[in-house]
């Protein structure tokens, strides 16, 4: 957990209802090894977290998506919560957002039903993934090779399946970044 992150930006995609817990521990992760992250959502101000069964706190977004480009992030990670990646995979700019980040080879890393996203995006054809179990339909409709594991890497993708796997689902995510070889193959 040692890895130096000083000078990478990570972008969380999230809206209302993203799983509280999926979005501030991987984030605090991430700022503990240097990086600079933002909360990146379709709304500007603030979005309501969701805490396990009712709702958790509200949270600052320091980026609304018509301010950022893919290109200005070295990684994106994309929570989940039912809730949040639900509305998310409807936008049109946030499906858009995760298409040219997977365009462009950097760690894209979803957990829990962050998935969604990336089914929306139609980016998972091929792909070996894990989520939530309820996704697992999903993704091997989209052509996906769902397995049932702490956390995934295959390629640039970096999946995990639910809050319990948190720890080495943001240590997975640290040593992408550190590792850098997603950023100079997308350079």
């Amino acid at each position: 957990m040692a890895a130096n992150l000083k000078g990478k930006k990570v972008a969380f995609l999230a809206t209302d209802g993203v799983e509280q817990v999926e979005l501030t521990e991987p984030r605090k992760a991430l700022d503990q090894a240097g990086a600079t992250t933002h909360v990146v959502s379709p709304k500007s101000g603030e979005i309501k977290a969701w805490k396990h069964k009712e709702w958790g706190d509200t949270l600052k977004v320091d980026k609304s998506l018509e301010q950022v480009k893919a290109s200005e992030y070295d990684a994106l990670v994309l929570p989940g919560g039912v809730i949040n990646p639900d509305h998310l995979r409807m936008d049109p700019k946030a499906v858009e957002f995760v298409k040219e980040f997977a365009q462009t080879g950097k760690p894209i890393a979803a957990i829990c039903h962050g998935p969604w996203l990336l089914i929306e995006a139609g980016v998972v054809k091929g792909k070996k993934v894990t989520s939530w179990p309820s996704l697992k339909t999903d993704l091997k409709n989209a052509g996906a090779n769902w397995v049932d594991q702490q956390v995934v890497l295959d390629g640039s993708f970096i999946t995990s399946r639910k809050p319990d796997d948190i720890a080495a689902f943001s240590q997975k995510i640290i040593e992408e970044i550190a590792d850098g070889k997603h950023l100079k193959a997308a350079s």
